[in-house]
């Protein structure tokens, strides 16, 4: 986790701020946009408060899967050491990138209430759900893509395109309720989508998302994780060698 720090933002100009910097750069540019365009975003009265419950939770699962799908090739000289297991490198990654993530998150979302009018309630239970089950999820697709990366390069590729209309998609700039069928359908079996609706369930009193299904996105985040760590196990030696 040391290591990681040194690399990942220690050796950077503005070191951790960057971590800050970059989403609270999005939030802001795109309740610029919006807020030229529309009179109110589709929650509330607070356009970056609506757009950070959107992007925070989207940003969280992005960078959590890219860091840990790159564990064993991060990691590999620390993994020539007896005491080392490669269970070890996907777990610091987690646990050092989901505290960053959930830092950044709790910093942002304290600057928007603190300076903005936003007429939010807090329901921490269901902010409590929202993020576990995004780190989860994040956890889950992250250890598969270790998995696939490790044995097929070209799947880095694969996943970069398939996450590119993720962002569109998710929810971040507009209702899952607002959808019209039967794209709404479609678009149900977008786990972010679920995660997000809980989010705003938690800041917003008037938004219900009982269409969200945490079960869902449970049992998708564990069915990926247990799957990849079950041929992570066979295949770790391989990937290591390659």
């Amino acid at each position: 986790m040391l290591r990681e720090m040194a690399t990942s933002h220690g050796r950077a100009p503005g070191g951790y701020l960057w971590a800050v910097i970059e989403p609270v750069a999005g939030i802001a540019l795109m309740s610029l946009i919006f807020s030229v365009a529309l009179r109110n975003p589709g929650l509330g009265v607070s356009f970056p408060l609506f757009y950070a419950t959107g992007m925070l939770p989207f940003t969280l699962f992005a960078h959590l899967v890219g860091r840990i799908a790159q564990s064993l090739e991060f990691s590999r000289p620390l993994l020539a050491f007896p005491g080392v297991a490669w269970r070890d490198a996907l777990l610091a990654r987690f646990l050092l990138n989901l505290a960053t993530q959930l830092m950044v998150s709790y910093l942002l979302f304290a600057g928007i209430l603190l300076f903005y009018r936003t007429r939010a309630i807090l329901d921490f239970q269901a902010i409590f759900e929202a993020y576990s089950l995004c780190a989860l999820l994040a956890l889950g697709f992250g250890t598969l893509n270790c998995l696939l990366q490790g044995l097929y390069p070209v799947w880095v590729h694969g996943w970069s395109i398939l996450m590119r209309p993720m962002f569109i998609i998710s929810t971040i700039f507009f209702l899952f309720e607002s959808v019209p069928p039967p794209f709404r359908d479609w678009l149900w079996w977008n786990p972010l989508v679920h995660v997000i609706g809980i989010l705003r369930r938690g800041i917003y009193p008037s938004y219900d998302a009982s269409w969200a299904s945490p079960g869902y996105v449970a049992l998708l985040g564990l069915g990926t994780l247990a799957f990849g760590l079950l041929f992570l196990r066979r295949h770790h030696r391989e990937i290591l060698r390659r």
